[in-house]
């Protein structure tokens, strides 16, 4: 950090745009060392599909398509440069367009697996019941992220004249992993773009702790393994007996055995 952006900076900038994304990534990395070391039995989903699947079957793909989308149009937004999109030949208009359009199908498609997971949750009591401590915290906390970035669009550049974010929440997100923050690029920026920044960084530092994890266990293994060939045992052939009775091949050298 400069002394320019220090003294340009206020306390309260410093400790929500610079302090707190620090502590949540440093929690994001630790934690997952450590639940891989202490939890590993725990790494997983924890799916309820056998107490419930009507809901599931339709929640689960809407979500998890969704939340694909919106992350790559994150990516793209908050890591890459303005000026590298322009200099392919996609033009601000071209950009803020796509990325306001099909965030928005992303967005709703997210909302709506979202508000299908949570709603059998909470109305089946079986599943309601095995819901632990984490995903108390994890549900209420992923919603709001992801209703406050839906808001901040739709307020902002859906509805309102609009809001070029990659000339500034996008300068702070970058300046933060090349160790050169700059909290003054967000402290101006709209309140629904700070608290949707915010409670991102938070989901960060809850997210070793929760089903989230499961993010980084795809089975990529499953393509290159070879195929299992599966058999059917075969039925023991009936033999018959003195007694006109018939048993089967294996009872009768069990017999024989015996015999002997």
């Amino acid at each position: 950090m400069t002394t320019s952006l220090s003294a340009s900076a206020s306390g309260a900038d410093l400790l929500l745009w610079v302090a707190v994304p620090y502590i949540c990534l440093a929690v994001f990395a630790v934690g997952h060392v450590w639940r891989y070391r202490q939890d590993q039995f725990g790494w997983t989903t924890r799916t309820t599909q056998l107490l419930e699947h009507r809901w599931l079957r339709w929640g689960s793909p809407l979500f998890h398509l969704g939340a694909f989308m919106v992350i790559a149009g994150h990516v793209v937004g908050l890591a890459i440069p303005d000026s590298w999109t322009e200099a392919v030949g996609i033009t601000e208009h071209t950009y803020h367009t796509t990325a306001v359009w099909a965030g928005s199908v992303a967005g709703i498609a997210m909302v709506a697996g979202l508000g299908m997971l949570c709603a059998r949750r909470l109305l089946n009591r079986q599943i309601r019941r095995g819901t632990d401590r984490s995903d108390k915290l994890l549900f209420p906390l992923l919603s709001a992220t992801v209703l406050l970035g839906i808001t901040a669009t739709a307020a902002h550049n859906v509805f309102g004249a609009g809001y070029d974010y990659r000339s500034t929440v996008s300068v702070w997100f970058r300046g933060l992993f090349v160790l050169q923050p700059q909290p003054e690029a967000i402290a101006g920026a709209p309140l629904l773009f700070q608290l949707h920044a915010l409670t991102a960084f938070l989901l960060f530092a809850a997210w070793p702790f929760t089903r989230l994890v499961h993010v980084w266990s795809a089975p990529i293994g499953y393509l290159a393994r070879p195929y299992l060939v599966y058999r059917r045992r075969a039925t023991p052939a009936a033999v018959p007996t003195t007694a006109g009775r018939t048993r089967s091949a294996s009872g009768s050298g069990s017999g024989s055995r015996r015999a002997a």
